[in-house]
């Protein structure tokens, strides 16, 4: 049997695309869970090579299979929801509810797979990059981040966003606890006072990011389709691509950590 995807996504509209996605053969095969990221417990996640947290459309998993990225190589990927940091929203960061960053890292931490990739928006983001950046390298992984626009993959719309990547340093079997004292970790819960400080990183490991050759621009206006106001499924399908990653921007990202990792 092929190694297999996990996809972690509870908003049930995107939760049916993944699965016609999976059925048409179009991304990874795989199982989607439908649960909220608090409830995954890393048990649950022994079977499957490839891991996507808070999966939207499988811009993810698109992104890794353009990257050539091996098949069977331990990989997880997520983009925590951007509402809490965002300059769009109401700022509330580390108090809002909707900060789920700790409950991927408690995965992370015990889990132990090798390679972590993940995204977030850019533009107020500083602070959450900080805590990621911190939580991943107490637990001895190395971090490189770069923030990539979507302009720079032959979009006509800027659409920053931070990529970054997390190196394991400790030799581990993906889905399992490395000790006893890791598995040990309590379940965390999101804590709104957060006095942690901010030490902003400069990552060198992916300084000489850059673009791949692309032919032609994208169309001004996405194919998304037309729908008329009101159409029962079309505020789903608008928040379903307004959420989702631009997988050619991530390509470039995981192709430019290939070209360097060990």
């Amino acid at each position: 049997m092929p190694p297999r995807a996990y996809y972690n996504e509870n908003n049930s509209y995107a939760v049916q695309w993944l699965k016609n996605l999976i059925q048409k053969q179009l991304i990874t095969t795989g199982e989607v869970d439908e649960r909220p990221i608090q409830d995954v417990k890393p048990s649950d996640l022994k079977p499957f090579t490839r891991c996507h947290f808070f999966a939207g459309i499988a811009g993810w998993d698109l992104a890794l299979t353009s990257s050539n990225w091996p098949i069977d190589k331990p990989v997880w990927t997520g983009s925590c929801p951007c509402q809490p940091f965002s300059t769009a929203g109401k700022r509330l960061q580390f108090a809002d509810e909707r900060h789920l960053w700790p409950f991927w890292f408690h995965l992370v931490s015990v889990c132990r797979p090798p390679v972590v990739l993940g995204e977030q928006v850019a533009n107020g983001s500083g602070p959450w990059l900080d805590l990621v950046c911190s939580d991943l390298e107490s637990a001895d992984y190395a971090v490189g981040a770069a923030v990539l626009p979507a302009a720079g993959v032959g979009a006509p719309h800027i659409r920053d966003r931070v990529f970054f990547v997390a190196q394991s340093n400790r030799e581990g079997k993906h889905g399992l606890p490395v000790d006893a004292e890791v598995a040990a970790i309590p379940q965390p819960v999101a804590d709104p006072h957060s006095s942690r400080s901010s030490l902003r990183r400069e990552s060198q490991l992916l300084g000489q990011c850059a673009p791949s050759q692309r032919s032609g621009w994208w169309s001004v206006e996405p194919r998304v389709g037309r729908v008329v106001d009101g159409f029962p499924t079309r505020a789903q399908r608008l928040r379903a691509y307004g959420n989702a990653i631009v997988p050619q921007a991530a390509q470039v990202f995981i192709e430019a950590y290939l070209t360097c990792a060990p």
